[in-house]
């Protein structure tokens, strides 16, 4: 068996660890390892790693960076996006009440403890978003039905035990027929209600407080490219309310300062980074792959910009029958190749998967490009390369064997 200790200057850590080396088409997937980290936050990382710090003033400092580049009166840096929305939630609900931050989340008191939320936002990315308030403390109020909210709907929704109102930003929630932010902002602040936004794969860092959100949640690890983090980000008196979960809820959730560092320097590459650059590299990626598949039987490939106004495309990917393959059954291959490639197959069932070119390695889009016209060209196919798209959790099951 593979050891962590087994070195060698032949080998990756990959190699060392029997992980196979796949190249992601999918995008910033946690489950794929989050991000690729840019030099700045891995330099800062191994500086830190060995010093010991004060953390609530390695904190302080993050506040001041954070604010600085979201437009936030303060800000942390937590474990992830999903303690980020327990611990805005939760701060909402104790405010910097210390005794009330010890009993959450089973002796919620005479707390404001309800948060209302688009039912069209409720979602799950990896985990259901209900789970992030219910841990809390807090109970969740949907507002609406999945398939439009009307103003009322959340008006109604709110009342003297509401804490904050929640809205997601997601490719993975409804695209139509929700309230904008501003229209969900106006209605919770003139009941006096704040607004907590989940940003975490958003690009704009200030864009959501300028419409009217009060604290805004993103990735560090994302379009950021830090460590595996999350940011926090608004109004200072619900931004100390939250960061003081850390004695309570949040101390499962506690971040290293290897990641605060991390995913501060992250935020001062980003003033820095060539975004023009960055774009017009992936564009590149999106036209070759393009190129590639035309004129494939069975296979339309367009364009397309992202849900959420990111400024990025992807490539969308319809597989009709006459390609000989499903939709999922050419992701599954793609996936079982060598390389291995790792589409978006988030829709695979609606006859489509993505091609998401932000996390390439140098010379990665030409490996995709070869990989989908050599398995598409194939003479053979595998066994199910028209298989219906099914959800399956044995695999989860199986872990860790």
């Amino acid at each position: 068996m593979k050891t962590y200790s087994d070195t060698g200057s032949n080998t990756t850590i990959r190699e060392r660890l029997g992980l196979r080396p796949i190249i992601n088409v999918s995008g910033t997937m946690t489950a794929l390892g989050a991000s690729i980290i840019v030099p700045e936050a891995i330099s800062a990382m191994a500086e830190i790693a060995s010093q010991w710090v004060e953390m609530d003033d390695l904190q302080r400092a993050a506040s001041t960076v954070v604010a600085r580049l979201t437009g936030g009166e303060a800000g942390f840096i937590t474990a992830c996006c999903a303690s980020g929305i327990t611990m805005a939630i939760a701060g909402a609900m104790a405010g910097t009440n210390l005794l009330a931050i010890e009993r959450l989340p089973d002796d919620t008191g005479d707390l404001k403890s309800e948060v209302v939320i688009q039912l069209g936002h409720i979602v799950n990315y990896g985990a259901p978003i209900d789970q992030s308030i219910r841990v809390a403390g807090a109970k969740v109020v949907p507002a609406g039905t999945v398939s439009v909210t009307q103003d009322y709907h959340v008006r109604e929704a709110i009342n003297e035990r509401t804490a904050a109102g929640l809205y997601v930003v997601a490719h993975h929630t409804v695209q139509y027929g929700m309230l904008s932010l501003e229209e969900f902002c106006e209605i919770c602040h003139a009941k006096g209600v704040p607004v907590i936004v989940d940003a975490a794969s958003e690009y704009d860092l200030r864009v959501f407080l300028a419409r009217g959100a009060d604290v805004v949640i993103y990735s560090g690890h994302k379009f950021l490219s830090g460590p595996t983090s999350g940011i926090v980000t608004g109004r200072k008196d619900l931004v100390r309310a939250a960061y003081l979960q850390n004695r309570g809820v949040a101390r499962a959730m506690k971040v290293g300062k290897e990641s605060i560092a991390g995913t501060m320097a992250a935020l001062e590459a980003w003033e820095k980074r060539d975004h023009a650059g960055i774009r017009r590299r992936e564009e590149a990626a999106l036209n070759l792959w393009k190129d590639a598949l035309q004129g494939l039987p069975g296979i339309l490939a367009k364009i397309i910009p992202d849900p959420t106004a990111n400024p990025l495309d992807r490539l969308q990917v319809f597989v009709s029958p006459e390609s000989r393959f499903s939709a999922a059954g050419l992701a599954s291959a793609l996936a079982a190749g060598s390389p291995p490639i790792i589409v978006r197959n988030h829709e695979v069932e609606r006859g489509h998967f993505f091609l998401d070119p932000c996390n390439l390695h140098p010379g990665e889009a030409e490996v995709v490009a070869e990989r989908l016209r050599a398995v598409l060209t194939a003479k053979d196919r595998p066994a199910e390369a028209m298989k219906a798209a099914r959800k399956d959790s044995s695999g989860a099951l199986r872990w860790p064997d």
